[in-house]
């Protein structure tokens, strides 16, 4: 199990939390996608094996925030 803590600078409401978690928590391999408002960060524990990095990053992209690398 991998845990990775992503910045989005974006993050700054309840609906931003809420949009982000669902794009990420029904992904195979993620186990808990976690967004943080006050930090703007997102932890997500997952299997490397069945998801990358990258699939994380384009998931919360797609919600329409910035992930910057």
């Amino acid at each position: 199990m991998t845990t990775e803590t992503i910045s989005v600078p974006e993050i700054h409401c309840d609906h931003c939390k809420t949009s982000i978690e669902g794009a990420l928590n029904p992904l195979e391999g993620v186990a808990q996608a976690t967004v943080d408002i006050p930090s703007r960060h997102v932890t997500v524990m997952y299997e490397s094996d069945l998801v990358s990095h990258e699939q994380l990053v384009r998931a919360i992209e797609d919600q329409g925030y910035d992930v910057p690398a």
